[in-house]
């Protein structure tokens, strides 16, 4: 897949987006500054809207932590498309930043965020898909979601 564009990867991957999601408070989903696309804080939304639950470590599995950061890169995903009309406008990620929602003995937060961080690998490659990234645990999280992430983008 290396010759292809990242929304040829992204349909190559054979998976869906969820709506992108409108803000429900005082913000902007992204913004753009110069040749930089930030994106707000992301939660993991479903095909149907709905929210991904759970606090990892108590009421959800590591393994199902990772699937719904995989989640979050959806959502993520989508909003880019949303506002800039394709992935191919993102040259590359330079920092993701993961807040997982676990219980205090939870100790593998990047791992959780890998979910998320491979997903970006896939669609604009390891060159240009890998960022700096910071996982990093926290007591709850809005609505109980057990990942929000949110990251920063060079554009073409």
């Amino acid at each position: 897949m290396e010759n292809l564009t990242a929304d040829q990867r992204f349909e190559k991957l054979g998976l869906n987006l969820p709506p992108a999601p409108a803000p429900l408070g005082v913000y902007k989903p992204c913004l753009i500054d110069g040749k930089h696309f930030y994106l707000s804080g992301h939660g993991p939304v479903n095909d149907d809207r709905s929210l991904i639950i759970g606090r990892i470590g108590t009421e959800m599995s590591q393994e199902d932590g990772k699937l719904a950061a995989r989640q979050v890169g959806l959502t993520m995903l989508s909003t880019i498309k949303a506002n800039l009309g394709s992935l191919d406008k993102v040259k590359r990620v330079i920092k993701v930043l993961g807040m997982v929602n676990c219980s205090p003995d939870f100790e593998k937060h990047p791992y959780i965020i890998n979910g998320c961080s491979e997903l970006f690998a896939e669609v604009w490659g390891p060159e240009y898909g890998i960022g700096v990234r910071s996982a990093v645990g926290f007591g709850s999280l809005p609505d109980n979601i057990p990942v929000e992430i949110e990251a920063l983008f060079e554009l073409h």
